[in-house]
């Protein structure tokens, strides 16, 4: 039997320790508690939860390798120098031990955040006694499945066929239990299933229970002071921005629709989202403008809809960015010509990049998204987005009835301070001027070649393609799945 086939027994390496008679499940950072302690109060559940969240904004997940890290480079998002594994992965080859070695990493961190999840879920149902404070239980159980299929959608778009080019055969396994038995790959319309059917349960947990449905942004960021009208029994339900909430559920559904070609459920749960209001009748999101980008808000966090935290995110601007390590080009040419048109107005592109010259006088051009701040007070600039308002409006600019799409490319377009222009009415060059958007919108945000992939973009369509590169959307299983 392939090797493939025993997933789920390294990723009990992970969650549980490989001993006979005790089990032990990571919970933050140098922290380790027995699980059989852990799950015997509604906050040991919310610490395993928490642990979720901080593996994946660990560097091989979403705060590096699944943002703006290797992603990025089967889109030639960032400068290379050859010779180099990075230069070989925008070449799309495969063959090369160092491009699969680093595939291989966002491979197994997805599965590791997939086994921390279904470790939670393996007792949260027994333990439900335990949880004592109203809609925690529906909470803490809801975002584990939509965590679960936030991770299982990626690792789909990433390994997975292209939508359009579905075969026969088994895709990848859809990991529901921790087991020591193999994980076989399902077919790709059994993985569909599963992937949605945890959404759709997620959101029926959460859609009553969840305090973003009742409270706005600020007032989550507020607990309890005097001018908050939410006043928790303890902190852990604040911030839902920075957690799966009922809004990231729809959001995620629409993005699986989308990916899953079913238009109709697709774009009502983007305008669920998009049409969201405060209990004061404003937006809960809103699509950001010149003024948030000049007040400082350069990653625009009034889209985000789902966000995770990371406090150390100015030095990981420093480290990458600052040092010229992630660059495109030497001069403004590239990127305002090339990426956004040269329009002189577009605010991503007068706001989101600066030329810096390095120690050794190199002069290069760097994304200024992830600077963070200096005060370690804000939360706005240390968040790492990964669900934005703004994909909702390209979502729905895509799968509403024809006659309503304008609308919603029109305010997308006048938010991004560039001129409203009518979208193509056949389908094929629709879908292509919106990616160009995509590709504009969520540079460093690890979407760039799911964009592509899924309306299986020719080369010629395809931005910053090296010329020696053959495409190869279908990226393979690593050779040796086995998670350590």
């Amino acid at each position: 039997m392939k090797p493939s086939k025993y997933i789920i027994a390294g990723l009990l390496g992970m969650v549980l320790c490989a001993t006979s008679c005790k089990k032990w499940l990571t919970v933050q950072p140098r922290t380790q508690m027995p699980a059989d302690v852990l799950f015997t109060t509604e906050s040991g559940f919310q610490d395993a939860l928490t642990g979720v969240y901080i593996q994946m904004k660990a560097g091989a997940g979403y705060g590096q390798n699944l943002t703006y890290g290797t992603i990025e480079r089967l889109t030639s998002s960032w400068d290379v120098v050859t010779n180099t594994t990075e230069l070989r992965m925008g070449l799309f080859n495969y063959s090369d031990e160092g491009v699969m070695g680093s595939l291989g990493v966002m491979f197994a961190q997805e599965y590791r955040i997939i086994a921390a999840i279904n470790a939670i879920l393996a007792e949260v149902d027994a333990k439900k006694d335990v949880f004592r404070s109203a809609g925690s239980y529906e909470m803490v159980k809801g975002e584990c499945l939509a965590l679960r299929a936030y991770c299982h959608l990626d690792l789909l778009r990433l390994f997975g066929p292209v939508p359009g080019n579905i075969s026969g055969g088994t895709v990848l396994p859809y990991v529901k239990t921790l087991s020591r038995n193999p994980n076989q790959h399902i077919p790709y319309e059994e993985y569909k299933t599963a992937l949605l059917n945890d959404l759709t349960e997620a959101a029926a947990l959460m859609k009553d229970v969840d305090p973003f449905t009742k409270y706005s942004q600020t007032d989550l960021s507020t607990p309890g002071s005097n001018t908050s009208p939410f006043q928790p029994e303890n902190t852990y339900s604040a911030f839902r921005f920075l957690r799966m909430n009922y809004y990231a559920v729809k959001a995620l559904q629409a993005r699986a629709y989308l990916w899953f070609r079913d238009d109709a459920p697709a774009f009502a749960c983007a305008k669920e989202v998009i049409d969201a209001k405060n209990p004061d009748g404003n937006a809960k999101f809103r699509l950001g403008v010149l003024a948030d980008m000049s007040a400082g808000n350069l990653n625009l966090s009034m889209e985000h809809i789902f966000g995770l935290y990371d406090f150390q995110l100015a030095k990981q601007y420093e480290t990458h960015f600052l040092s010229g390590n992630l660059k495109k080009g030497s001069s403004v040419t590239t990127v305002n010509n090339e990426l956004y048109g040269n329009t002189g107005t577009d605010i991503r592109e007068t706001n989101l990049w600066t030329l810096v010259t390095l120690g050794s006088g190199t002069k290069c051009y760097i994304l200024k998204k992830y600077i963070g701040a200096a005060d370690n007070t804000q939360i706005a600039p240390f968040q790492i987005p990964m669900l934005r308002v703004s994909e909702m409006y390209l979502i729905a600019a895509e799968t509403a009835p024809a006659g309503d799409r304008q609308q919603y490319w029109s305010a997308f377009r006048t938010a991004r301070n560039i001129t409203v222009t009518t979208l193509p009415a056949d389908p094929v060059q629709l879908q292509r001027e919106l990616v160009k958007e995509y590709r504009k919108e969520f540079f460093a945000e690890g979407q760039s070649f799911f964009a592509y992939k899924r309306i299986n973009a020719p080369k010629a369509n395809f931005l910053w393609a090296p010329a020696a590169a053959t495409i190869n959307y279908v990226v393979p299983l690593p050779l040796n799945e086995f998670v350590q």
